[in-house]
């Protein structure tokens, strides 16, 4: 009877330090995740660096030696992971936002300079010189490859995840990539030195900085250009784009030292501001309530109160700042009626993925029978 007890007594133990353990996962996993999705990660070309900034108090909670010359920098839309380009080592370092150390080097194209990552986390979109290089990221492999422009330098991809817009410094191309097949399906032609792509978060339009001193806006159903923004004075540098999340402000980064500002309805430069030594890189926080710009020159990151419009911090980083990232939210999975379908809406569902509103309408009144 005691030995029966005691094996019951351990039996019971044992359970009750697996549910511990677990819970204790969970709650620091949850804790990790949750944290990450407060944090930045900027890209310092000259010193091989990446600096982690808080946002909470818009401070560098660490620094991350990466690869040789990191530019373009993405993270993963649960905030687990910054995959970096670093453009003169030909590699990408995965950096985990846990423990702010890189647990991966990816061979990739020559001299990658832009990434992206698909809403849904599987892939990494990575351009430079020579074809598109995809990386699956629960390997942290290669996966395809995608001969596309000359040298490409941006990348964005739609929220539905279904196609990746690379743009052409040399060629003035824009090259859409079907990511199901990873083939191209589209080309559109605007010329001059195309630099960073942002695409509007209902999946309707992507913004093309030019450095012919113009932002082109691209119909992402037709594929063509519809409107052009011209952007500062004579001899301004339109080099990145980010747009707020809900989709009204597009954020643009102009050489030698300004921000423009795009009203996206109207597609006109609502106010401009000086950010500095030639800013470069420029995200949004998940709220929409501040800009962040890297200013290769300055070693720094602007802080833009997006309601006002002013820097309120200046955040000293590393040596010549490039890129800045945070992570992408996961858009919704699918529609539950037909209003979400209009508007270009259609095309941010990832389960299922949509060719047109009609297919949108489709689902969901099906859905509305079946029910």
């Amino acid at each position: 009877m005691t030995s029966l007890t005691q094996q019951c007594s351990k039996l019971f133990v044992g359970a009750a330090i697996r549910v511990v353990t677990l819970a204790l996962f969970l709650v620091v996993f949850g804790a990790s995740a949750a944290l990450a999705q407060t944090r930045g990660y900027v890209t310092n070309r000259n010193d091989g660096t990446v600096s982690v900034i808080d946002t909470a108090t818009n401070t560098v909670v660490a620094t991350v030696p990466v690869g040789v010359g990191p530019q373009g920098i993405a993270v993963t839309p649960n905030g687990a992971f910054a995959y970096v380009a670093n453009r003169f080592g030909n590699t990408v370092s995965v950096i985990s936002a846990a423990t702010n150390t890189v647990v991966a080097t990816v061979p990739v194209v020559s001299r990658p300079s832009g990434i992206a990552i698909t809403p849904n986390g599987a892939f990494a979109y990575v351009v430079g010189f020579g074809p598109v290089t995809v990386i699956d990221i629960a390997t942290n492999t290669v996966v395809a490859t995608v001969p596309s422009g000359v040298f490409e330098v941006g990348v964005a991809i739609t929220p539905n995840g279904a196609f990746a817009y690379v743009t052409d410094d040399i060629s003035g191309i824009v090259t859409v990539i079907d990511t199901a097949t990873n083939t191209v399906s589209a080309t559109v032609s605007i010329g001059g030195n195309l630099e960073g792509i942002a695409i509007t978060p209902n999946g309707a339009f992507a913004y093309v900085a030019n450095l012919d001193g113009n932002v082109y806006v691209i119909d992402i159903t037709t594929n063509t250009v519809v409107a052009t923004v011209p952007i500062g004075s004579l001899g301004s540098s339109p080099v990145e784009v980010a747009i707020t999340p809900n989709g009204a402000f597009a954020y643009v980064s102009i050489n030698p030292n300004t921000v423009a500002v795009i009203d996206t309805a109207t597609n006109t430069v609502t106010t401009s501001l000086s950010a500095g030594g030639a800013p470069r890189g420029i995200a949004i926080n998940l709220a929409g309530t501040f800009a962040y710009v890297a200013n290769n020159l300055g070693d720094n990151v602007f802080v833009v109160d997006t309601a006002t419009n002013t820097v309120t911090a200046t955040i000293p980083v590393g040596s010549g700042p490039q890129g800045i990232a945070f992570p992408v939210p996961t858009p919704p999975s699918g529609p539950t009626n037909k209003d979400q379908c209009k508007h270009g809406g259609w095309m941010t569902f990832t389960n299922p993925t949509f060719r047109n509103q009609g297919d949108c309408v489709s689902f969901v009144n099906h859905q509305n029978h079946g029910h």
